[in-house]
């Protein structure tokens, strides 16, 4: 019988989610990552390996609660450090990077056999929603369903996506925490802009599903979310225009922001980019372009 190990990275990509209408429910990987090494130590709770982000810890501190709690296990001593180039607070799934990092290595560290099935239902419960949960542990893209009477996770049907389109994300300098961003969203919604929403978020499914990116040209029109989050954000709405101008497919607003995203052909991503970037530099914003394919790996253990 083998040893357990004291010492583990995980490594989660970071994600898109909503993807135009597809709210709370599709979620893309990225290749973009963090890395957290979790090693066992003393004590009954998580101790940082470097000065505290409170944010973090505080993920840290829920995940790891959540994973003793479900596997009826005693909260173990650990130490714990983050990497990586998922950007806080940028609409990029920085959370889960988290989140899943915490559990997936806890489940190694105590050879517990948890499934990713399981570990998206268990970071779904602690995020609120599946999107980024589902894209971050199982990579592609993914349509995630929550039980529309509890909001308790039930699956995913994912999706490979292929390397010749990328996506030009384009981050402001400026942060916005998910549960700031819900609170400019309505209670009720017009009926026909519901209709509407549902109408563009099943034709994006199933332009991935089919795999024919072209069909994504102008689908992704929403009227749930980003009506109301993107004027809060200075220049999302004009750089997304400048995208699409500059021959990408389709943008919309990653996440709740602040990030906005462009799904191109691999071979005008510089150009999608840079005509992005002027937009919000037109507002006084700098803002950071990364050109990034799919992952369709998900969380993975180094």
């Amino acid at each position: 019988m083998s040893l357990l190990p004291q010492t583990v990275t995980v490594r989660v990509p970071g994600s898109t989610s909503n993807c135009g209408a597809g709210f709370d429910t599709l979620g893309l990987a990225l290749e973009v990552y963090n890395r957290v090494e979790l090693t066992l130590a003393p004590g009954n709770g998580p101790q940082p390996q470097s000065e505290p982000d409170a944010r973090a810890l505080a993920m840290v501190e829920e995940a790891a609660v959540l994973f003793y709690a479900k596997t009826g296990r005693s909260a173990q001593g650990f130490s714990y450090h983050i990497e990586g180039d998922v950007p806080p607070a940028r609409g990029l799934g920085s959370s889960v990077t988290v989140i899943a990092g915490v559990l997936a290595g806890l489940n190694i560290l105590h050879g517990t056999g948890l499934s990713r099935h399981q570990l998206v239902e268990m970071a779904t419960e602690l995020e609120g929603h599946p999107d980024n949960a589902s894209a971050g542990i199982l990579g592609g893209f993914c349509v995630a369903r929550c039980d529309p009477a509890t909001g308790v996770y039930r699956d995913t049907i994912r999706f490979e996506v292929g390397a010749e389109i990328a996506f030009v994300v384009v981050s402001p300098a400026v942060e916005l925490l998910t549960k700031e961003s819900r609170g400019a969203l309505p209670e009720v919604l017009p009926y026909f802009d519901a209709v509407r929403s549902i109408n563009s978020s099943a034709y994006v499914v199933a332009a991935f599903a089919s795999r024919d990116y072209a069909r994504l040209r102008d689908a992704a029109g929403d009227f749930m979310h980003e009506p109301y989050r993107l004027p809060k954000i200075k220049g999302a709405s004009a750089a997304i225009a400048a995208g699409l101008e500059a021959g990408a497919f389709v943008g919309w607003l990653s996440g709740s922001g602040s990030s906005v995203l462009c799904v191109a052909s691999v071979a005008i991503v510089g150009e999608v980019g840079a005509a992005m970037a002027k937009a919000f530099n037109s507002v006084g914003l700098t803002s950071e372009v990364r050109m990034l394919h799919a992952d369709n790996t998900g969380l993975r253990v180094e």
